[in-house]
């Protein structure tokens, strides 16, 4: 392997918006994230909930003619 060319790896703690944390190696320092393992609805089985990344559920829902979910 070539030196020099590598970027440096980090033993880092990520953040979720939802207060877990855990560490993990990366080339980045203190990463935030918005969704983990704990509160993502394919991990913690509450399928009834969609999560909304910039209103793309909403424009996917208008395109095919959708009902809103309550």
């Amino acid at each position: 392997m070539k030196t020099g060319i590598h970027p440096p790896y980090y033993r880092t703690t990520v953040t979720c918006a939802c207060g877990e944390s855990f560490e993990t190696g990366s080339t980045k320092q203190n990463l935030r994230v918005e969704i983990c393992s704990k509160c993502h609805p394919f991990f913690t089985g509450t399928r009834g909930r969609l999560v909304d990344t910039g209103g793309r559920v909403e424009r996917f829902r208008r395109r095919f003619n959708l009902p809103e979910e309550k």
